[in-house]
């Protein structure tokens, strides 16, 4: 049996190969079947793939439609080297189309353009050197994107709009901190300012540069004085964005940057003022510019003082005023009689409208009834000074 396992073995892979040679043209015949069929389907395929791009391109080159990079970035509105904050069209239109756009408040770059000029004059005289203030922009932010994009460490004061009965932001940076506390402290030119990171504010910095915000927010009530009469007073000072919340994150606010810059140092000071702020002086933004009185005709008010002071007016002379019930009323007949409770030399009001003026007595004089002034008129809740005024400038034009 040891000697015969060599043939058996050769005989059983004899047989194998018989049997795998007989079965190859069955095998062979089933593989080339499904390539025909799959060469097929492709050809079907590319012919309707052909078909479809001759009717979509309407023209040879219609397989190869494919959108420019010009086309692309029309369609997003922004181009994916540079985007272009200035141009709002496609995709960026539809993102900022819930904000407002500081433009349609065109007071407020005067406003701010007058803040720069009053600080620059401040800041010296607060520094006794040489501060150059700068409007660096004036953007539309969303108040809970601001917050995540401001650099610490920073010192954000919350201050309050007494008038407006809200609150701003002011945010100081680190590089104007440091140059002012140099300034302040008799620190030398030229000098690299060491930035720190880590630590918290001493308390002698936090004074500095709270100081340094009432002189900006003195500027800022100056600014909007001729505009709306405001108060801004400091509330508090923060270093975590998350305590300085002065509005919901969704909601709109003006951001202004302002540029500092005190030779070969300075830093950024950004007004923050939520719409909300804003909205009582609102109708008074929407103004245009007229001059540097905000509009102010001297030349109408005198026209107006003296139209005022030569329009006729019709008063009253009220003898007798009484309360009765309204049955007493309807049960008056012709011929009745009612007394009056008062006495002859009784005094009449003057009166204009529902306004009592003065106070009189009545008389005769000639065929006609007469009233006598007893009181002094009533003293007017606006002064006479524009009446004044106005009777000067046309004394002085009858003179020319």
């Amino acid at each position: 049996m040891a000697g015969n396992d060599p043939v058996d073995q050769d005989a059983i892979a004899a047989e194998w190969e018989a049997s795998l040679g007989a079965e190859d043209p069955v095998a062979a015949a089933e593989a080339a079947s499904a390539n025909e069929l799959t060469e097929s389907m492709a050809l079907q395929w590319a012919a309707m793939v052909e078909d479809g791009s001759r009717d979509f391109g309407g023209g040879k080159n219609g397989g190869e439609r494919v959108l420019s990079q010009e086309e692309i970035d029309n369609l997003l509105g922004f181009t994916a080297g540079e985007v272009n904050l200035d141009d709002h069209s496609g995709i960026r239109a539809i993102i900022d189309s819930a904000m407002v756009s500081y433009e349609r408040l065109p007071m407020l770059e005067i406003v701010f353009d007058r803040l720069v000029r009053l600080m620059t004059t401040s800041l010296r005289n607060f520094t006794s050197d040489n501060v150059e203030v700068s409007l660096d922009r004036i953007t539309s932010v969303r108040f809970g994107d601001y917050m995540n994009s401001i650099p610490l460490p920073a010192v954000l004061c919350v201050f309050k709009a007494e008038e407006w009965e809200n609150f701003g932001l002011a945010t100081v940076d680190s590089s104007l901190i440091y140059s002012m506390i140099d300034v302040l402290l008799g620190g030398r030119r030229g000098n690299s300012l060491l930035r720190i990171e880590g630590r918290p504010y001493t308390t002698i910095e936090t004074n500095l540069v709270k100081r340094l915000i009432e002189v900006v927010l003195a500027d800022a009530e100056q600014a909007f004085r001729p505009l709306s009469p405001v108060t801004f007073s400091i509330d508090r000072l923060e270093t975590n964005p998350r305590f300085a919340a002065i509005s919901r994150p969704a909601n709109a606010a003006i951001l202004v940057r302002l540029r500092i810059d005190m030779e070969d140092r300075g830093g950024n000071v950004e007004l923050l003022l939520p719409y909300a702020t804003i909205e009582p002086i609102r109708n008074v933004l929407l103004q245009m510019f007229m001059g540097e009185k905000f509009g102010r005709d001297p030349i109408w008010e005198g026209h107006f003082a003296t139209e005022i002071g030569q329009a006729e007016i019709a008063v009253d002379a009220v003898l007798y005023e009484a309360d009765i019930p309204l049955k007493q009323l309807m049960a008056l007949k012709v011929g009745d009689t009612l007394p009056l409770d008062m006495r002859a030399d009784a005094t009449v009001a003057v009166r204009c409208g529902s306004v009592t003026l003065t106070e009189g007595r009545m008389g005769r004089v000639g065929d006609r009834v007469a009233i006598r002034v007893t009181r002094p008129l009533r003293k007017p809740s606006t002064t006479l000074a524009m009446f004044e005024r106005a009777d000067e400038q046309n004394k002085m034009m009858e003179a020319q």
